[in-house]
């Protein structure tokens, strides 16, 4: 989007000017998260991928996720990660 605005051609005397409009690419995912299955009292990761970097919120139904030592949220460029630690039933 800082790309956008007026540009001129100038040649000697003469000049002619255009408009430019950059819109932004939608987020999606290039890679959707996977099922899993893990056993009482291990450790989880959950991996997406963009198809650009971009801020996300994990959750659980409504419940947005907070960072704590349950949950580890973790993101480089594309890809964003969750750990969940210490995994009980009821985090099924």
């Amino acid at each position: 989007e800082s790309d956008a605005g007026d540009y001129t051609c100038v040649c000697g005397d003469e000049q002619s000017t255009a408009s430019l409009a950059v819109h932004a690419l939608p987020v999606l995912f290039k890679e959707e998260l996977k099922n899993e299955e893990a056993q009482e009292g291990a450790s989880v990761t959950l991996s997406c991928e963009l198809t650009k970097e971009a801020p996300v919120r994990w959750k659980i139904g409504p419940k947005v996720l907070q960072t704590s030592e349950k949950y580890q949220m973790r993101q480089s460029g594309t890809t964003a990660e969750l750990v969940i630690h210490d995994l009980e039933v009821k985090d099924a």
